[in-house]
C-alpha cells in the first residue's frame, strides 16, 4: 500500500472518529471541562480589570512624579538665578542704570520670568522692568511674600498673587533678600508666568482625559493642562484636606463640570508648598471592573447550569473510544514505515555509500546533485563516481582534513562527522558528511583475513548555514568595531573639548592665586571669577552634550513618541526638515531595549533623509498591534533603486546606513524592508516582535 493511500485511509476514519466523537458521550465529559475554565477565564478577567486600575493609577503617580520633579527643578534653576542677581555689583552703590540693563539682559534668557521689581527698604517698589527706568513704577501687587521676605530675610516662594496693577496678570512671586554689609538693603523679586508653568504640564505626556493641576500653598489654582478658565480659582474641600494631611496620595473629588474623579497628587519640594494634582475620570477606571463583575456572576450562573446538564451524560462507555483509537494506531503503524521512506528526501539530505576497497563512491540523485558527479551507466539519476574524482572536486584546503577523517573513522568503528567544501563552478560551497562503517557479511574478507572498508551515510548542504554563521561573525565585528568608534569619539571628544577647557580652568586658577598673592584690585578678581564661572559652565554643557550623545535622556524621561517628537522638533529647527511624528496604540512604555533601537533606527533614517534624499517632509508613524510594533518612516525625496542596498555589489559602495538600521533591529528580533524608485521618495518599514504584555522594566 502506498503512503497515499495509507494517508487516505487515515483521513477517512479520522473523520468517522470525529462524527462519532460528536455523538458519544466523551462530548458530554469535554464540555464539562470547560466549566472550570469558564470560571477561571471570567476570575481572570476580573483580575485583570483590578491590575489594570491599578497599572492606572501607577502611571499616573509616575507621571505626578516626573512633572513634581521638572518643576521643582525649574523653581531650583529659578531662584539661583535670582539670588546670583542679587549679588550683582550694580546693587552695591547702589547703580539702578546698570542693574536695570543687567535684569533686563538676564530676563531675556528666562522663559519663566515675566518682570523682575526690586522693592527698596520701605516696601516701596525702586524699579520694575515693565516701567521704563525713571518712571513711577507703582504699587507692590504680593504685599505678603515681601513681608516675608523682610521678616526672615530669606528667599520666598508665594503663591499666586493678585492682578498687578502694571502687569495686569496674577503672576507668582519669587523674592530673594539684598543684604550688604549684613543689613537688608533691597527685596528683589521676579514675577513668574504661570502660563509658561502650565506648558511643563501639557508637555508631561499625560493620556487624554487627564487633568493635570498646580496649585499654590494656598490651594488657588497657578496652571491647568486644559484651557478652561482663570487661574486663581480656590480648591475643593477634598484637594485641600489631602494636601493637609500627607505630602503625596490619592483622593476622590469632583471636577468642575460635575464629574466624579480619582486624583493623584505631590507636593513639590523648595516651592513654599505647591502641589501637583492628576485627575483621572473614575468611570474610566472602573468601567473595566463593573464589566468584570458582570462577566464573572454570569460565568458562575452560565457554569452551574451547564453542570446540571451535563451531569446526567457523564460516566457513559469508553469502549467505543478505545476501538477507535486502537483503529488510529493499526493506521498510523501501517504508515510510519512509508513516511520514514521519504524523511531523507523531505530533509533534502543525499545518500552515499563509500567502499574504499574498490575506491568508489555511488550515491543517490540528490548526492548526485550535491556534487556534481556523473551519472551510473544503469541510472541517470544515480551517483558512480571514484574516490580520486570525488577528492578533486574537495577544496585543496580540505582533501587531507576529510581524507583523515575518513580513516579515522574506519580505525576506530567511529562515526564520520565533518564539514567541508567542494568546488562547483569555481565556488566553494560547504557540505557535511554524516556516517559510519557499513557492517559487512562474513563472507567478505580481503587477502589478509580482513574484511572490506566500506562507509555509509548522508551528506546535507550546509552552505545557507556557512553563509548565517558568517553573518553573524561579520555583525559580531561590525559591532566590535562601532563600540570601538564610539569610545575613540568620545575620548577625542572629552581630550578636545572638556580637556582644553579644563587647562583653561587650571591656568584660570593660577592666574587668580598670583593675583590674590599681588593684592590685586576686587574689580579685577571678580572679573576672574566670572570668566572661571563661564568655563564651569561651558565644562558642564560639554559634558551633558557628550551624556546626550550617549543616552538621550528624552527617551528615559518622555518615551519613544515623545523622544522622537523632540528630535524631529530638534531636526526641524537645525536642518529645515519638517518631521511628523504620530504614535498608535502606545499607550504603555515598550521595553528599553526596543525604544533604544527603534529611536537609534530612526535616528540613523532621518540622517539619511538629510544626506541623501534632497527631501522637505518625513512622515514618522508607529503603531502597536497586540505583540508587534511596526513603524513607517516615508520622505518626498528623491529615492533610489532598492536592489543597489538589498546586497553588496562589486565596485559600488554600500548605503551603510540601511546596514547600520538592519543590525540594531536584528538585535530586538526586528526586520526591515524598503519600498523606494527614483523621484518618488522612500517608504521604510520597521517590525519589531514584543513580548506579549512587555513594558519598560
Amino acid at each position: 500500500m502506498s503512503i497515499a493511500t495509507l494517508a487516505t485511509a487515515e483521513r477517512s476514519e479520522s473523520t468517522s472518529l470525529v462524527q462519532r466523537t460528536v455523538r458519544s458521550p466523551l462530548m458530554s465529559l469535554l464540555l464539562a471541562a470547560t466549566i472550570p475554565m469558564i470560571v477561571f477565564g471570567v476570575a481572570t478577567a476580573y483580575l485583570a480589570a483590578i491590575q489594570t486600575r491599578a497599572g492606572v493609577q501607577r502611571a499616573a503617580a509616575v507621571t505626578v512624579s516626573h512633572v513634581a520633579e521638572r518643576v521643582s527643578g525649574a523653581v531650583r534653576e529659578e531662584m539661583a538665578v535670582l539670588r546670583a542677581l542679587a549679588l550683582s555689583p550694580a546693587l552695591d552703590e547702589p547703580h539702578l542704570a546698570q542693574f536695570y540693563d543687567e535684569a533686563q539682559r538676564i530676563t531675556r534668557t528666562r522663559p519663566l520670568w515675566e518682570t523682575v521689581s526690586l522693592i527698596g527698604s520701605g516696601g516701596g517698589q525702586v524699579l520694575n522692568l515693565l516701567r521704563p527706568l525713571g518712571e513711577a513704577p507703582g504699587p507692590v501687587a504680593d504685599i505678603a511674600t515681601i513681608e516675608a521676605v523682610r521678616r526672615d530675610q530669606a528667599p520666598v516662594i508665594g503663591g499666586l498673587g493678585s492682578v498687578g496693577p502694571i502687569s495686569g496678570r496674577r503672576l507668582v512671586s519669587a523674592c530673594v533678600p539684598v543684604e550688604r554689609d549684613h543689613a537688608l538693603r533691597f527685596v528683589l523679586c521676579v514675577g513668574i508666568s504661570p502660563e509658561e508653568i502650565q506648558t511643563i504640564l501639557v508637555q508631561a505626556g499625560a493620556p487624554a482625559g487627564w487633568i493635570g493641576t498646580i496649585v499654590d500653598r494656598d490651594g488657588r489654582l497657578i496652571a491647568r493642562s486644559v484651557s478652561d478658565g482663570p487661574v486663581g480659582r480656590p480648591p475643593d474641600a477634598a484637594m485641600r484636606d489631602a494636601v493637609a494631611g500627607e505630602p503625596q496620595g490619592f483622593y476622590r473629588s469632583h471636577s468642575q463640570d460635575g464629574v466624579e474623579v480619582d486624583t493623584v497628587y505631590q507636593t513639590l519640594a523648595g516651592t513654599g508648598g505647591w502641589s501637583v494634582h492628576f485627575a483621572i475620570p473614575t468611570d474610566a477606571l472602573d468601567r473595566p471592573v463593573v464589566r468584570s463583575v458582570i462577566l464573572l456572576v454570569g460565568g458562575l450562573l452560565a457554569s452551574v447550569a451547564l453542570a446540571a446538564g451535563l451531569a446526567i451524560r457523564t460516566g457513559r462507555d469508553i469502549g467505543q473510544r478505545r476501538r477507535d483509537e486502537q483503529i488510529r494506531a493499526d493506521l498510523a503503524l501501517a504508515t510510519s514505515e512509508a513516511r520514514a521512506a521519504v524523511a531523507i528526501a523531505a530533509a533534502e539530505l543525499g545518500t552515499w555509500r563509500w567502499d574504499r576497497g574498490s575506491g568508489w563512491i555511488t550515491g543517490s540523485r540528490r548526492t548526485r546533485d550535491l556534487l556534481s558527479g556523473p551519472a551510473t551507466a544503469a541510472a541517470s539519476d544515480a551517483l558512480a563516481w571514484s574516490d580520486q574524482a570525488f577528492l578533486a572536486v574537495v577544496a585543496p584546503q580540505d582533501r587531507t582534513r576529510l581524507a583523515t577523517a575518513v580513516q579515522a573513522s574506519l580505525s576506530r568503528g567511529t562515526s564520520l562527522d565533518i564539514e567541508f567544501r567542494v568546488v562547483l563552478g569555481g565556488r566553494a560551497q560547504w557540505r557535511r558528511f554524516l556516517g559510519r562503517e557499513e557492517q559487512p557479511a562474513r563472507t567478505e574478507r580481503d587477502g589478509t583475513g580482513g574484511h572490506e572498508a566500506v562507509l555509509h551515510g548522508v551528506v546535507a548542504d550546509i552552505e545557507p548555514r556557512k553563509r548565517a554563521e558568517a553573518a553573524h561573525y561579520e555583525l559580531l565585528r561590525r559591532l566590535s568595531q562601532a563600540q570601538e568608534d564610539e569610545q575613540r569619539r568620545i575620548a577625542r571628544e572629552l581630550h578636545d573639548q572638556v580637556g582644553q577647557t579644563l587647562t583653561g580652568l587650571s591656568l584660570g586658577l593660577k592666574s587668580l592665586e598670583e593675583g590674590l598673592s599681588r593684592g590685586a584690585g576686587a574689580e579685577e578678581i571678580r572679573e576672574q571669577v566670572r570668566w572661571l564661572q563661564s568655563l564651569v559652565s561651558e565644562i558642564g554643557r560639554d559634558i551633558h552634550r557628550a551624556a546626550s550623545a550617549l543616552r538621550p535622556s528624552a527617551l528615559d524621561d518622555l518615551g519613544l513618541v515623545n523622544a522622537l517628537s523632540a528630535l524631529g522638533a530638534e531636526w526641524n529647527a537645525r536642518y529645515g526638515l519638517c518631521v511628523d511624528v504620530q504614535g498608535l496604540g502606545l499607550s504603555e512604555r515598550l521595553p528599553r531595549d526596543v525604544e533604544t533601537a527603534v529611536f537609534r533606527a530612526a535616528q540613523e533614517a532621518l540622517t539619511n533623509v538629510l544626506k541623501h534624499a534632497r527631501a522637505r517632509h518625513v512622515s514618522l508613524v508607529l503603531e502597536r498591534r497586540g505583540d508587534r510594533l511596526s513603524v513607517v518612516i516615508e520622505d518626498d525625496g528623491c529615492g533610489f533603486e532598492p536592489e543597489e542596498c538589498s546586497e553588496p555589489v562589486e565596485g559600488k559602495p554600500r548605503r551603510l546606513g540601511l546596514s547600520s538600521i538592519r543590525e540594531r533591529l536584528s538585535l530586538v528580533g526586528g526586520t526591515l524592508r524598503i519600498e523606494s524608485a527614483p523621484g518618488s521618495g522612500t517608504t521604510l518599514f520597521i517590525n519589531v516582535p514584543l513580548a506579549p504584555g512587555g513594558e519598560a522594566p
